[in-house]
């Protein structure tokens, strides 16, 4: 579906990429995102600050590990994965290497999300004693698992509405925590048809940013949500009535 619709924009424009035609090759269906509020977002950190345990340092590990990933767009085992060394308060920088498609990448960090992580890093030191190691532990000093991060984070949804308890499985169902990841890229791709920039050269940079070995994976996410195919509608028949003067 985006492959025609970028034929039928290239046509218009002159300009826009068209993704290649392996952009749909492989039985795999990926799940249809959930895009979060910008409230809901802000209800899950509020939500998991409050998971109680000794020191407290539960709500205080997972509140600050899904806001990291909000605002990141980082993959839940990416973000796990960080250690100290990782992490420069002083540049604003994370260093990714442990990724799915493995490159290794350097991410910018805006003031307010160093100022999070350095609150987070000075009670973890406090508590734990740990000055080095995997960022996201438990009061134990032992890293955060997969599982752990998980369950905190279906546990903190069902508080709040987001997910539904059902029977057998033990995290229910609805948003996952990887649909962060998903309204990160959404919300930074419709900022840019709002601003009018070129969403073809932009999407090569969210691309790297994201860690997506291909373009055309960063791509899906015009066919998957409807705001966005509506967006790149509204453009084209900008683009056309601009072309037709």
């Amino acid at each position: 579906m985006v492959r025609p619709f970028a034929q039928w924009l290239r046509g218009i424009d002159g300009i826009s990429e068209i993704p290649p035609r392996d952009i749909a090759i492989g039985k795999f269906k990926r799940a249809k995102p959930y895009i979060y509020s910008e409230q809901e977002v802000r209800d899950i950190i509020a939500e998991a600050a409050k998971l109680r345990s000794e020191y407290g340092f539960r709500g205080l590990t997972s509140s600050t590990l899904f806001g990291l990933i909000a605002v990141t767009g980082l993959r839940i085992n990416e973000a796990l994965g960080l250690e100290m060394e990782h992490i420069d308060l002083s540049a604003g920088t994370l260093e990714i290497l442990k990724s799915k498609s493995g490159n290794e990448r350097c991410l910018p960090l805006s003031p307010s999300t160093v100022d999070k992580l350095g609150e987070y890093i000075e009670q973890r030191q406090h508590i734990t004693g740990l000055d080095g190691g995997p960022i996201f532990v438990r009061y134990t000093g032992a890293p955060l698992g997969d599982c752990g991060a998980r369950y905190a984070f279906a546990q903190v949804s069902r508080r709040i509405g987001l997910r539904k308890s059902a029977g057998f499985k033990r995290h229910g169902t609805g948003p996952r925590i990887h649909d962060l990841r998903h309204t990160f890229a959404v919300q930074t791709i419709i900022n840019w048809y709002k601003a009018d920039l070129d969403v073809d050269r932009e999407m090569y940079k969210l691309s790297a940013y994201l860690g997506h070995k291909k373009p055309v994976q960063t791509y899906w996410y015009i066919e998957a949500v409807p705001e966005l195919m509506q967006l790149a509608s509204e453009r084209s028949e900008v683009l056309l009535h601009r072309r037709q003067r």
